[in-house]
């Protein structure tokens, strides 16, 4: 750093040409980019021509410095400058033998304080999981620990970068998902410093992104209904490129985040936003799975098991997707999945467009888009079977669709009571007004005292609601005077002495 500090103009466009860099701008400009050059690309070969550009620069005072001085009668001093790289831990290092000094790495640096120095010794990098929506096209910064200057809880980290030639074509000439959102963009993520696994999206408290001059907005909470429960936030990679010069100018950004104890690692990416639509194609191209290697899991499924006692003889499998309730289209389900069963990829890809969590609708555990299979015996079987919502496969393989019957009935719509004669009786306990066909879910007692005196008839059918006990008459001197007369709203004939009840 210090030897690129001590650039003059003419040296850092000999050195930002050398690696194809932008040598147009101001000398502040040219040192900004010289610099992240050097912590982000300090090759061998880079870190020899800054070697050479600042030893031709001092060559003439280094000599001058060398030579004896016989006048003064005083022992030659040297300035000589030993440069070494190690190639274990990429850490160059310059140091100058006349003072002393160890100078930090030229790479790997985040400038201001947010990074920290480079180790000695090799330790394992911390690394994000890999996001399905987002394809990775450059690494711009990998993933840096983000360390407090203070003991405020309150604390700022800022980075300075430019983008390349190339990158920025890639901005501008990629399509728009929405208006003002490309398609290709530079996310910021940001996790816990962990190296055990790779990492998810992990934001600290209180935090928040400044872009240049500009706020840049961070995905807000998730309500939560359910009292004592804290709103949680959808951590996702933040998009910084509507804020950003694309162009050869440099871009500052900071970070705000609160220190309470955690360690967070950031990281800046140029990525391409893919759509559900475009995972879908994906995954039809690459995710078939073949319909006998299908059939060969069923049997697997289905083989008896000798410590078993009960044998199965087949696996039922809906055809209706459990996320929407309807019928499948393009079935699938994880490699991971011990069962069947699939769920519909087309709403699965888009429920986790919105919401990803990745986890299967079917049994609950990770379903994660690279583990996702189309099962092809499936897919062959919902063309071939249109007319059921349900299949069983066998032991040996084959299947066979699943009807619902419809169910048949002769039973009547409404309760008929039948009367083998007049000595039949309910009894004076079942008291039922005029009128009335149901007192408390009980049958009625027919009345026995009519004004001509007669007896009640054989049978009473008790679909009918008359108004008067003479009306209930009449009906039954015309059943008796012609048997085969119409009796409304009965289904099945029924002998007498029965009584039935729906």
């Amino acid at each position: 750093q210090n030897m690129v500090m001590s650039f003059r103009v003419s040296d850092l466009q000999m050195l930002l040409g050398f690696v194809g860099r932008s040598k147009s701008g101001l000398k502040h400009e040219l040192v900004t980019r010289a610099l992240q050059l050097v912590q982000f690309d300090c090759s061998p070969e880079v870190f020899k021509k800054i070697k050479e550009l600042y030893e031709t620069r001092y060559a003439k005072k280094s000599s001058e410095v060398a030579q004896p001085q016989p006048q003064q009668h005083r022992a030659p001093e040297t300035l000589s400058i030993h440069s070494s790289y190690d190639r274990s831990s990429t850490v160059a290092r310059t140091s100058i033998a006349t003072t002393n000094i160890d100078y930090p790495a030229l790479y790997g640096k985040y400038l201001n304080g947010l990074g920290r120095l480079p180790p000695k010794v090799t330790k394992p990098e911390v690394q994000l999981v890999k996001l399905p929506f987002y394809m990775t096209l450059d690494e711009l910064l990998k993933p840096t620990e983000l360390v407090p200057q203070n003991n405020e809880k309150l604390q700022e980290s800022p980075c300075i970068f430019a983008l390349t030639p190339r990158q920025v074509e890639l901005i501008r000439n990629s399509r728009e998902l929405q208006p003002g959102v490309k398609s290709v963009q530079v996310v910021l993520r940001i996790c816990y410093t962990d190296t055990s696994s790779p990492q998810e999206d992990q934001y600290p408290p209180n935090i928040a992104v400044k872009v240049n001059h500009s706020y840049c907005s961070v995905p807000g909470y998730y309500p939560s209904n359910k009292p004592g429960v804290e709103p949680k936030r959808p951590c996702r990679p933040i998009n910084l490129t509507h804020l950003m010069y694309l162009s050869a100018a440099t871009n500052r950004i900071t970070v705000t985040w609160g220190n309470y104890g955690k360690s967070y690692s950031v990281g800046l990416y140029l990525v391409r936003q893919m759509t559900s639509a475009e995972l879908l194609q994906r995954l039809k191209t690459i995710g078939i799975k073949h319909p006998e290697l299908c059939k060969a899991l069923v049997k697997e499924k289905l083989r008896l098991d000798p410590d078993s006692e009960i044998a199965t003889t087949g696996v039922r499998v809906s055809l209706i997707c459990p996320l929407v309730k309807m019928r499948l289209s393009v079935p699938c389900r994880a490699e991971t999945c011990a069962h069947l069963q699939c769920f519909d990829a087309v709403f699965y890809l888009q429920m986790n467009e919105k919401k990803p969590t990745w986890m299967c609708p079917v049994c609950d555990k990770p379903a994660p888009y690279d583990q996702l299979i189309i099962d092809g015996l499936l897919s062959k079987i919902l063309t071939e079977c249109e007319d059921a919502d349900e299949i069983e496969y066998l032991v040996d393989g084959s299947w066979c669709p699943i009807r619902a019957e419809k169910e048949r009935s002769c039973s009547p719509q409404c309760p008929i009571l039948v009367l083998a004669g007049s000595e039949v009786s309910l009894g004076p306990s079942f008291p039922a007004p005029p009128g009335s066909s149901e007192v408390n879910g009980l049958l009625p007692t027919p009345n026995t005292n009519g004004e001509n005196g007669k007896a009640p008839a054989d049978v009473v059918d008790l679909t009918l609601d008359s108004s008067s006990s003479e009306e209930e008459e009449e009906e039954d001197e015309e059943e008796d005077d012609d048997d085969e007369g119409p009796q409304p709203k009965r289904r099945c004939s029924y002998e007498k002495g029965l009584v039935s009840a729906c």
